[in-house]
């Protein structure tokens, strides 16, 4: 049978929602947990928030066997924090299946890797797909759903095929005095009406330009937190802002009102169409449909 290459990220929030979705669907949890713990224990290492004697390429070789593809490969990569140190991130892991192996893959920008044909499919964060090929209309883009309506054929052909629930939102952010000073909801048609700043992280700035509408941001200028700078800090400065809230108790720590849920920052499957087979076709049905049982652990 077929081995079945699946590019996915090398660390963070949406390569955990891929192995969490993959080990509720093919009993693999103990390989979720180990890799989710390896990444997360390497990441307090780079953050100071852990020691360890062992240097890092002597950890490197613990975590990863080469002799068996069905146990985790690890690799190091630059983080960007200060002094540059090296981080342990995802490497390579293969699934064994009924109907033929499922090659793991970690990528820097899986979507930019499906992109360019070398993978049929693959997984990365929806903000992703709206930065670089969603296009820009007055209307406001709503859901994820909507996505593929905006993509131009021409440019690309990835699609999106579903997204993994792990799910947090842009919102809206406002200093009580502006947003109680508007008299209106704090929602997209607030930001129509007003006129001013609008603090951002410049990361995101085609994203809001989608999710926003272009009309509504005639009277707007973005505005950007300074090097080092928290994003809720900078928008409490501002005045008001979009930035990613899961339960908000930043944003109120910072004397914020929370508005509305702009957008869904999710993990989601992507598939290139051009690279569409049979096995790929399989290997999808386990994250799109609901009672996938197609892939089982040997």
């Amino acid at each position: 049978m077929t081995t079945t290459r699946v590019a996915i990220p090398r660390k963070g929030r949406p390569l955990e929602a891929v192995l969490e979705r993959l080990a509720a669907r093919t009993g693999t949890t103990e390989l979720a947990d180990e890799i989710i713990s390896t990444l997360r224990y390497e990441k307090d290492l780079t953050k100071g928030n852990q020691s360890d004697d062992d240097d890092v390429y002597r950890r490197l070789a613990d975590y990863s066997d080469l002799d068996d593809p069905t146990r985790p490969e690890f690799t190091l990569l630059r983080d960007d924090r200060d002094g540059m140190p090296r981080r342990v991130v995802f490497d390579s892991v293969t699934v064994p299946t009924d109907s033929g192996s499922v090659q793991f893959i970690g990528r820097e920008e899986p979507f930019r890797a499906l992109r360019t044909h070398e993978f049929a499919l693959g997984f990365d964060s929806a903000d992703l797909v709206l930065e670089e090929v969603v296009e820009l209309r007055d209307e406001p883009l709503w859901t994820i759903a909507e996505i593929n309506d905006r993509i131009d054929p021409l440019d690309t052909d990835v699609r999106v095929a579903t997204g993994l629930g792990d799910t947090v939102y842009h919102t809206l952010l406002a200093r009580p005095a502006v947003a109680d000073g508007g008299g209106r909801p704090l929602d997209r048609e607030f930001v129509r009406r007003y006129a001013g700043e609008l603090c951002i992280s410049p990361r995101y700035e085609r994203l809001i330009e989608a999710v926003i509408g272009t009309a509504a941001l005639e009277d707007i200028t973005f505005t950007y937190p300074e090097s080092g700078q928290e994003e809720e800090a900078a928008i409490a400065d501002t005045g008001l802002g979009v930035y990613l809230t899961v339960t908000g108790s930043t944003a109120r720590d910072h004397g914020l009102e929370l508005g509305e849920q702009l957008f869904p920052s999710e993990t989601v499957l992507l598939r290139n169409d051009s690279e569409r087979t049979p096995a790929t076709e399989r290997v999808a049905k386990l994250f799109t449909e609901p009672d996938a049982t197609a892939l089982q652990s040997l």
